[in-house]
């Protein structure tokens, strides 16, 4: 069995919360189901560039906030990406 292959994990769609740096996207590896990921957190340095990426940790009610207010537009994307369970 092979291990991963990063040439086979692809971004299918993907949001940014700009003030907190929350990062939500929709990834398939290979032929797999697409699934959503939360995280990483993209943080800007003082020069306004970003940092390394992070885990995403604890959310906020910042972070909770936004969700809630893109949930629907993931669950829809992801939902044009799934197969419909039998």
């Amino acid at each position: 069995m092979a291990g991963f292959d990063p040439e086979k994990d692809k971004v299918v769609s993907q949001w940014k919360n700009e003030e907190t740096g929350l990062m939500v996207s929709i990834n398939q590896y290979a032929e797999g189901e697409p699934k959503v990921q939360i995280g990483p957190r993209i943080l800007k340095k003082k020069d306004g560039t970003d940092r390394a990426p992070a885990k995403a940790g604890r959310l906020s009610m910042e972070d909770i906030l936004w969700l809630y207010e893109i949930i629907d537009e993931v669950k829809d994307e992801l939902a044009g990406q799934v197969n419909p369970l039998e």
